[in-house]
This record gives C-alpha cells, structure tokens and sequence, in this order.
C-alpha cells in the first residue's frame, strides 16, 4: 500500500460520475458508521440519517453513469456499457426508499432497519470491496504504480468525453 494514495487515479483518471459516486459512497460509508453508534430515534439519528439517504441516492446515481469499472480495457459483459457490478444500484434505491418507506409510512423500526443495514452491507462493504479487484480504480489508488497511471492518464486524455458517450448509451 502506497501511503500517500496517488490522487491522479481520481483528478486525472476518472471522470465527473465517478468523482461524484466515489465522493458520496465515501461519506456515507463513514456517516453510516456514526448513524449506527447513535441512539436511535434521536435528532442526531434523524438529521444525519436523512443526509446519509440522500448521499445514498446521489451514489446510485452516480453510479448508473459510471460506465467502465476498470482502466484495464478488460472487455466485461455489458449491456450499454452497464456491467454485473450496476445490479446493486437498484438493490441500493429499492433498500434506500424501503427503509425511509418502513419509518416514515409504516412506523415500523423492523420495517426501517432491515432494509438500511441490507443496502449498507451491500453497497457500501460488498461493492466496495469489489473496488480493489486488479485494474479498479480504487486498487490503483491505494496500490497503483506511479508509472503505470501515468501512462493510463495519457490514454484517457486522448480518449471520448462523457459527453461524447451519451449518445451511443441512449441509442
């Protein structure tokens, strides 16, 4: 592990979707952790609970844009440049919206907590830790050679834009 991480991987290497979904999934991961320390049914708990649903439902989508999970050129199945790893963006808003649904609708702590915790464990620890699979941009970060992003940053300066995509995703 590299200590500094090479912030490159992010200002350079990655584009504004990515920057965004990694940002949020971040914070989340670290206010989730404090939501869970917390008494529940507190002004704290609330508060920081509500931010912590919206930072959730930024990273979903966030992450709907974010088309290639690896800076390899590895080839994955897709459809529309979505891979296997995109199938826990709706698991995240269907857990994200049940769990607000349970509280909020219901009045039920069971109704709320299940879902929260599945949507934590699964989009936050499962799909983060699949971040640090070999050519991922989270692996690089912390365990990237210097060289090797030097020469992926120069490949993706001369790459398409997120722009230039859009059309070839929606058609």
């Amino acid at each position: 592990m590299q200590w500094p991480p090479n912030w490159e991987v992010f200002t350079e290497l990655s584009n504004l979707q990515i920057q965004l979904h990694w940002a949020t999934a971040t914070i989340a991961f670290f206010l989730g952790l404090v939501i869970f320390s917390l008494p529940k049914g507190t002004v704290p708990h609330k508060t920081m609970g509500a931010i912590y649903a919206v930072l959730m439902i930024t990273t979903a989508i966030a992450a709907f844009f974010v088309r290639r999970g690896d800076v390899s050129g590895m080839e994955y199945f897709s459809l529309k440049g979505m891979t296997w790893i995109h199938l826990f963006v709706p698991l995240t808003l269907f857990g994200i919206f049940g769990g607000l649904w349970g509280i909020l609708v219901q009045k039920d702590r069971r109704a709320h907590r299940g879902p929260l915790i599945g949507s934590y464990i699964g989009a936050l620890i499962i799909a983060g830790a699949l971040t640090f699979l070999p050519d991922r941009r989270m692996r690089l970060f912390f365990f990237g050679e210097p060289e090797r992003i030097d020469g992926l940053v120069e490949n993706m300066r001369q790459g398409a834009s997120f722009l230039a995509d859009i059309p070839a995703f929606l058609f």
